[in-house]
């Protein structure tokens, strides 16, 4: 028993092991097959427009022990990760875009885990296509040369696109944009571009025609829809005039290379020969005279060569063809022919990138110098450039591009196969102009064509210009508008003409001068200018070059006015004559040519007592103030009583620096007392002016003295027919009781006229009677009472001259007198005033003695 209590535990702890050991099996995925959407993920496939984030497969799998199991999903280093896992729930969900053309197929390690054992397996997924790739066109841009000549449903060139898209979506068909007013059709398939059945081009009616080809692919679904996608180029098709000039070889010597495993009926390369008369070239015919041993043979129209045996069946290492090429003339005729030789090596590697060489070994920079505007198609002769690959068959194939301002060179050849001469022909000559580019500068770019490693190098191409005279000078503008302060010193800068293209310059006339060659224009150092005199000027300027071009612009020139002038009174002393109530006025002339240069104002500087008189400041007219109406108010105002007074007026221009000048007026203040007769009108208006009174006196004496004399005369002739002597006693009668009569006083009118000359008028209102004796003497008519006597003079102040004594005049404006002579002296006014008495007492008697009667 005891034996059997110690067995016990120990093999009951042998049984429990071996039941835990067998109890711990390995979890497992379910296999459920290719179109499964849960298991193991094995033969999952996926199109590669699947959206981010979307649910793609569940892994799905058991323990047999019923245990819990998480899933995983882990990829190989350097892998990119497509996929997230739930590790609980095995949900697979995509996490970055696919995309077949990068990666068509996808390693993934999904793993599942019941905690104690994980199970791991590799599998892959595939990426399906979807039509997410357009059509791309290879080896653009696109450009042929064809003769116009050319027969119609010739190929004239093969268009290549790619679509990295696999089935429908990868395929391409071509068609052309506007096929009906197309000259050219394309096989849409292959994409050779030939000319339309039935249509012939010319080079005289178009030299290029656009032709917009249409690559589209078979289409095919993304995300669910049905797409087609397309592109377009543009290949340019300039068309070659015919002559019967003869043909040359451009980009000789030509070198040819055939690899090991260039397939038989690969183009090996091209000969390119033009006619030498670009304007209208004939078609150029090739063929093959020798060298070519049944390995090779050529395009008669364009000039490939192509090797018609595999390589493995070329004897010879190196092939020399003799290459023929006729031009046709439209009639078919051969004209003209000429040869070169074309050498062709048997080749296998590609280890050489293109090179371009100078006369002296390899070089990357050449240079010439040429005068501007060279004839178009003319050949850069100076550039000895020569471009070699020394690889041979398609990795000697290689283009030339010329990289800078388009349109003004070409080169030739466009594609070389191993080495050529290169040819820069000039395409746009207007474009190579001095005055626009000194110098030009390309990039000469050889780029291999079909070579995986697409060698390429590059050279500089450095063209400097040299200047002809193709230019005629000229102005920036046709005319030209200057101002110049009339205070300029001579030899002032006015304005600078600027020219194009200047050489020479001509002078300007008198008062200016223009620099020859900066053409500044500027005043002669003698030169005064005054805007007063001569304000405008205006000229012609001239600009020539050495060979006699020339051309003109016009000048015109303003000179400003500056303020230089003071204002200037026309009397430095001036005596007026103000009657309470009427305004006397001044006025000062500016000679400044401007406004507001000669723009004047006036102003009372100093007057004494300072309350009495005001001034328009504009119009210089010089009044009273209100309150005074009478000479009693000024007396009471000032002990002055000869009323006058000494007033300093200033007149001031309005320019910067403004300019004025001073003057003392003395001012007559009377009252208005002789307004009731002729002849006090006529002596307060002439009372300025005493010479003026004085010419009235002695034209009335004048005519008195003729009227007496042409009556004296009358009764002359009248006694002498008579022939009789009548006694005086007889003449004068003794006349009848008749009324008094009067003398009308205003037989002597004075009017005052607009402008400075006085007038007056004679006038006689009695009727003309006859004399009783008949002597023809004009009975007067009755005389009217006499005028009233002035009332006496107001006493004058005491001075150094002669007192005498003053009649109030008419109050009245001075007629500005511009004289450049010193202005009168008090005493010439004064005497003035004397004779004005004089006259006043001498008209009142003559006055009186016409009004007594006759005896």
């Amino acid at each position: 028993m005891k034996h059997v209590r110690h067995f016990t535990p120990s093999l009951f702890l042998s049984l429990v092991h071996v039941c835990l050991v067998q109890a711990n099996y390995a979890p497992y995925f379910f296999d459920n097959g290719a179109r499964s959407t849960n298991g193991n993920m094995a033969l999952l496939s996926l199109s590669e427009d699947t959206p981010v984030g979307t649910h793609v497969y569940t892994l799905n799998g058991t323990d047999p022990e019923g245990d819990p199991v998480t899933y995983g999903l882990t990829y190989e280093a350097g892998s990119r990760r497509y996929f997230s896992v739930d590790r609980n729930l095995g949900n697979v969900t995509l996490i970055e875009e696919l995309d077949r053309e990068k990666e068509d197929e996808i390693e993934v390690i999904v793993s599942i885990s019941d905690g104690l054992s994980t199970v791991s397996e590799k599998v892959r997924i595939l990426v399906t296509d979807a039509n997410d790739e357009s059509p791309e066109f290879i080896n653009t841009p696109y450009i042929v040369q064809v003769p116009e000549n050319t027969p119609s449903g010739s190929s004239i060139f093969k268009i290549e696109a790619v679509d990295r898209d696999t089935g429908s979506g990868g395929s391409i068909t071509y068609f052309l944009q506007n096929i009906h007013a197309n000259k050219f059709t394309i096989d849409r398939h292959s994409g050779v571009l030939r000319i339309k059945t039935g249509v012939t081009l010319d080079y005289e009616k178009s030299r290029t025609h656009f032709v917009v080809v249409v690559a589209k692919d078979g289409g095919g679904k993304l995300r669910g829809d049905n797409k087609v996608f397309s592109a377009t180029t543009t290949v340019t098709v300039n068309v070659e005039d015919v002559q019967d000039t003869p043909p040359m070889f451009i980009g000789t010597p030509y070198y040819g290379y055939v690899y090991e495993d260039t397939l038989a009926g690969s183009e090996v390369l091209t000969v390119v020969a033009l006619d030498g008369d670009r304007g209208k070239p004939n078609s150029i015919h090739y063929c093959l005279v020798n060298g070519s041993e049944g390995s090779f043979e050529i395009s008669n129209t364009t000039g490939a060569i192509s090797v018609i045996k595999s390589p493995n069946q070329l004897k010879k290492e190196v092939y020399e063809l003799k290459v023929q090429a006729s031009e046709v003339s439209p009639e078919g005729d051969v004209s003209a022919y000429a040869f070169a030789m074309v050498t062709i090596r048997v080749v296998d590697l590609n280890n050489h990138p293109p090179t371009f060489y100078g006369e002296n070994g390899p070089q990357n920079r050449f240079e010439l110098t040429m005068y501007e505007h060279p004839p178009e198609g003319e050949i850069l002769r100076g550039l000895k450039i020569t471009v070699n690959d020394s690889d041979q068959g398609a990795n000697a194939k290689f283009n030339l591009r010329l990289v800078g301002p388009g349109g003004i060179f070409r080169v030739v050849p466009q594609t070389v196969l191993n080495e050529a001469q290169v040819t820069i022909i000039v395409e746009n000559s207007a474009a190579i102009d001095y005055e626009k580019f000194k110098v030009l500068t390309f990039k000469l770019l050889a780029i291999e064509v079909n070579t995986p490693e697409r060698f390429s190098s590059t050279a500089d191409v450095v063209i400097r210009l040299l200047d002809t005279n193709d230019n005629v000078p000229k102005f920036s503008s046709d005319y030209y508008i200057a101002r110049i302060p009339e205070n300029s010193p001579g030899g002032s800068n006015v304005v600078a003409i600027t020219l194009k293209y200047l050489k020479n310059t001509a002078g300007t006339g008198n008062m200016f001068l223009i620099h020859p060659s900066t053409g500044i224009i500027y005043t002669q150092p003698w030169a005064v200018l005054d805007a007063e005199v001569n304000s405008k000027y205006n000229f012609y300027v001239k600009a020539e070059d050495t060979d006699g071009k020339y051309s003109l612009a016009e000048v015109f020139i303003t000179v400003l006015d500056v303020n230089d002038h003071s204002p200037e009174f026309n009397e430095n002393i001036q005596e007026k004559t103000m009657i309470i109530g009427s305004p006397v006025k001044i006025e000062a002339i500016d000679q400044d040519a401007e406004e507001p240069n000669n723009i004047v104002d006036y102003s009372i500087m100093q007057a004494d007592p300072a309350n009495v008189f005001d001034i328009d400041q504009s119009t210089g007219e010089i009044k009273l103030k209100s309150y005074i109406r009478s000479l009693d108010i000024i007396h009471n105002i000032t002990k002055n009583k000869d009323c006058i007074w000494s007033v300093v007026v200033q007149a001031k221009d309005r320019g910067s620096p403004s300019f004025s000048t001073t003057a003392v007026l003395k001012i007559d203040i009377t009252e208005e007392t002789l307004h009731k007769g002729p002849m006090a009108a006529f002596l307060m208006q002439t009372k300025d002016n005493p010479m003026k009174a004085l010419g009235v006196l002695a034209g009335v004496m004048g005519i008195m003295v003729l009227i007496t004399i042409m009556i004296s005369t009358a009764m002359f002739w009248r006694n002498k027919r008579s022939n009789k002597i009548m006694p005086v006693r007889r003449i004068i009668k003794k006349r009848q009781p008749q009324p008094s009569r009067t003398v009308r006083m205003e037989w002597l009118k004075f009017k005052r006229p607009s402008n400075a000359a006085e007038k007056f008028v004679v006038e006689d209102d009695a009727q003309s009677l006859q004399n009783e004796n008949s002597n023809n003497n004009v009975q007067v008519a009755p005389v009217p009472p006499a005028a009233p006597m002035p009332p006496p003079p107001p006493a004058l102040a005491s001075s150094g001259d002669a007192p005498g004594w003053r009649v109030p005049t008419v109050s009245g404006s001075l007629t500005p007198k511009f004289i450049n002579k010193q202005l009168k002296k008090r005493g010439h006014s004064s005497a003035h005033n004397a004779l004005v008495s004089e006259l006043k007492m001498r008209f009142e008697k003559r006055n009186a003695a016409i009004g007594e009667p006759h005896i």
